[in-house]
């Protein structure tokens, strides 16, 4: 509760700049109000609407694909029997979550940029170098793709977590009435998940402006 007051709430007053003919050294109570002027500047740039409207393309792909990927990946790991084998694909899925974007900016740099890796390879077979990162069309499905790979390990391990609260009495009863894998994931694994799809599709919506 601390943190949000502090770092959702009491902020919230900085959206009194948005109104103003804010200038950093005055302060936030140092100038008159404005009104809509810098929303009006805002909207007229040319590129503004191509600007807002990559921003809830790619946000709304994120979403559609950071609930099925990792939700895909948490059942296919439930089936594996291996308990070490499923630990360790889990721990290694996991770990690109506490990479900062700096490094997976850089790391992604190096091999997507001019003189990263891939263009290295395509030399390799005569090929000439793509300037991928200035790649418009290559570039939006970058950055989605590049979210997921991030993250999908992290809600991996909350649709694992709900995995275990399923009580396994409702597969056997299943079993018994000729049920497979599949029907027991249809009527039982996913209506079960439901609660925790919803939870976080609707989290995820907070950062459609992102």
């Amino acid at each position: 509760m601390l943190w949000l007051f502090f770092f959702s709430i009491v902020p919230m007053a900085g959206i009194l700049m948005a109104f103003q003919d804010y200038k950093p050294k005055k302060g936030i109570w140092g100038f008159s109000f404005i009104g809509w002027e810098n929303f009006e500047y805002l909207f007229s740039m040319k590129d503004a609407q191509n600007v807002i409207l990559n921003t809830v393309i790619i946000a709304f792909a994120k979403i559609v694909l950071n609930m099925i990927v990792p939700l895909a990946f948490a059942l296919m790991l439930n089936e594996v029997r291996r308990v070490r084998l499923k630990k360790a694909v889990q721990t290694i899925v996991y770990l690109p979550h506490f990479l900062s974007w700096v490094i997976l900016a850089s790391v992604m740099t190096n091999i997507f940029g001019y003189d990263g890796i891939v263009n290295l390879i395509r030399g390799l077979f005569g090929q000439e170098k793509a300037v991928f990162l200035r790649d418009a069309g290559f570039f939006r499905w970058f950055i989605i793709l590049t979210d997921v790979w991030k993250e999908f390990g992290y809600n991996a391990v909350i649709y694992l977590a709900a995995l275990t609260g399923i009580n396994p009495t409702l597969y056997e009863a299943s079993a018994i009435d000729g049920a497979g894998r599949w029907k027991q994931t249809v009527h039982i694994t996913l209506p079960s998940l439901s609660t925790t799809i919803v939870l976080l599709t609707v989290l995820a919506l907070g950062n459609i402006l992102n």
